[in-house]
């Protein structure tokens, strides 16, 4: 079986859909640090160690939460994995025909979503900014979950997912503090309806 083949439109739009913004950042990070995470984000990678001791190095206040940033990479894969199970076992039917995150490619995407949601969230953990989000590539992401048919209520409920699943990974003093990064994603995606 083949892959469909995206439109042109979608192609478009997937390119503009880049929901994180370090414009914001400059009245406290210097554009070296900047230019540090927006390296990250231009290879849609994690922030690697090198990048985080830089930050932190560069930094004039240097942040608790760079080992946290550095704890959710490396646990991605089970977060995002405890994230995707609660979208099952809420949506019972939403990978098997007819379901939101059918056929299996759907699925996957999404999942794959979930993973550069969390590494989103973790640019703002690193450098101390709830306010990561890009408006216009936020609304582009949102264009194309309409033209994809993404089942936006199981989306929201995964990044719920991701926000219990990491939270679960940090010291329970940290937990409060880690809140506002992962909820200023879920409420830009809730306003996707």
């Amino acid at each position: 079986m083949t892959k469909p083949q995206l439109s042109e439109k979608v192609r478009e739009l997937i390119q503009k859909a880049r929901i994180v913004s370090f414009a914001t950042w400059e009245s406290t990070h210097s554009a070296e640090a900047i230019q540090c995470f927006q390296a990250a984000d231009d290879a849609g990678r994690y922030l690697t160690d090198e990048d985080l001791q830089h930050i932190q190095a560069i930094a004039p206040n240097p942040s608790e939460l760079i080992p946290v940033a550095r704890q959710l990479r490396d646990q991605v894969n089970d977060i995002v994995n405890e994230a995707r199970a609660t979208v099952l076992n809420t949506f019972p039917n939403i990978s098997q025909p007819g379901g939101g995150l059918y056929p299996a490619e759907r699925a996957d995407a999404c999942w794959r979503d979930f993973w550069h949601f969390l590494r989103c969230i973790t640019y703002g953990i690193a450098g101390q900014h709830t306010d990561y989000t890009s408006t216009d590539g936020l609304h582009y992401m949102q264009l194309l979950y309409q033209e994809l048919q993404v089942p936006l209520d199981a989306m929201v409920v995964g990044l719920e997912g991701i926000k219990a699943a990491s939270l679960k990974q940090v010291a329970p003093e940290q937990q409060a503090n880690l809140v506002p990064y992962f909820d200023h994603l879920i409420e830009q995606l809730k306003q996707f309806h």
